[in-house]
């Protein structure tokens, strides 16, 4: 594992120590999630670029959606 030193400042980083103890973590284990989510958030929007160019045009509901269903999450 490579290491690697950055520049924060004092208040920010006793509060994001304070924030991973209260997760049962460390401050170097958050900021390796930080890391892995960061790389995996854009793969996820890569391959989300690449796949909806592919889907449009194919896939049909049957029937024109009403505003309040497109808007539903």
């Amino acid at each position: 594992m490579k290491r690697i030193t950055f520049t924060a400042d004092e208040a920010l980083i006793a509060a994001a120590r304070e924030r991973a103890r209260a997760g049962h973590t460390t401050l170097g284990d958050a900021c390796r999630r930080w890391l892995a989510d960061c790389v995996q958030d854009d793969a996820r929007l890569q391959l989300y670029d690449a796949t909806m160019p592919r889907l449009r045009g194919r896939l049909k509901v049957g029937r024109k959606l009403t505003r309040d269903e497109m808007n539903q999450r």
